[in-house]
């Protein structure tokens, strides 16, 4: 292929499988990044003058024309989960999806998220929700990508619950009933490069969400049992939850207020919205390969008779 991508935020968690699902496929890729040395360690996954790393920030709008000058896609996965939402999610996305359409790119991809919807609640989903207008305004025939949460070894979800559990006998499970469809880091990066780079067009948007639909308290029972772990699980009442997310009760409050405000929806895909299928992915179940890094949290480590191999 002789595919030009320039990918932005390509060092991050999804970033990075992203990337590497692009090199396997042949394209070359550009990693957009404030910090080119986050990128450096894709380096050994690309041909000779496959990859490169350069200097760019979404924010900035006069640091982007040299990233996407010549780029046949440009894909945008910068996000945040805490700070100034708007600047990064609502005016980065517009000003990369503006360069994008500037510099004669065929494809925007816009990595937005599960209940992304400009009236939400939270700033977090509202602002991704204004996010995806502003894309559109900018290249109209932008693909957006709403995944749901999304776990694999490094992420910062199911590891953070696996790390409470095996340091604590008492763990308090906040909104217990809420809904999540997890994906996999790896199917949800196949699913983007296939939109990149197919020549077959691929729906407008994409909602990518697991086998499998588990409420916060089965998921939290899922991963102790995965890692061999049997804390007393404690669903807290709305209020108290309410309470430690507002205003702080508890030291290292578990979430803000926002991501309580996020937790009031279910995760889970839209009936009827385009997904994995729409792209010939059949997504992975989490209990498929999550014990190849959960197993680290066992008491004995890869040394207990139930790690895996």
């Amino acid at each position: 292929m002789d595919e030009l991508v320039t990918l932005f935020g390509g060092g991050g968690f999804l970033g990075r499988y992203v990337a590497q699902e692009l090199l396997r496929s042949g394209a070359r890729v550009r990693i957009a990044e404030r910090n080119p040395l986050d990128t450096y360690f894709l380096k050994p996954l690309a041909a000779l003058g496959q990859a490169q790393s350069l200097t760019a920030d979404i924010t900035n709008p006069d640091s982007l024309a040299r990233a996407v000058q010549g780029a046949d896609v440009v894909i945008n996965l910068v996000g945040i989960l805490k700070g100034k939402f708007d600047a990064v999610h609502v005016d980065g996305a517009k000003n990369a999806a503006s360069a994008a359409a500037a510099a004669g790119a065929k494809r925007f991809i816009q990595l937005s998220a599960i209940g992304a919807d400009p009236n939400a609640a939270s700033a977090y989903g509202s602002s991704k929700g204004r996010g995806e207008q502003a894309v559109l305004a900018a290249f109209p025939n932008a693909h957006i990508i709403r995944p749901s949460i999304l776990f694999g070894a490094e992420d910062q979800f199911v590891n953070k619950f696996a790390g409470m559990m095996a340091a604590a006998p008492i763990l308090p499970v906040v909104r217990p009933d809420v809904k999540f469809q997890p994906a996999w880091v790896v199917d949800v990066a196949r699913a983007i490069a296939r939109v990149a780079l197919s020549p077959d067009p691929a729906p407008a948007v994409l909602e990518l969400g697991g086998p499998q639909i588990l409420s916060m308290l089965e998921l939290h029972k899922w991963i102790g049992e995965a890692i061999g772990r049997t804390p007393g699980l404690v669903p807290l009442p709305d209020g108290l939850s309410a309470g430690i997310a507002r205003f702080g009760w508890l030291p290292g409050a578990p979430i803000t207020w926002d991501q309580w405000l996020m937790l009031q929806r279910d995760n889970v895909v839209a009936p009827g919205t385009a997904g994995f299928s729409d792209v010939g992915i059949e997504p992975t179940p989490l209990a498929a390969v999550a014990s190849q890094w959960l197993v680290r949290y066992r008491r004995a480590g890869r040394f207990s008779l139930n790690a895996a191999a």
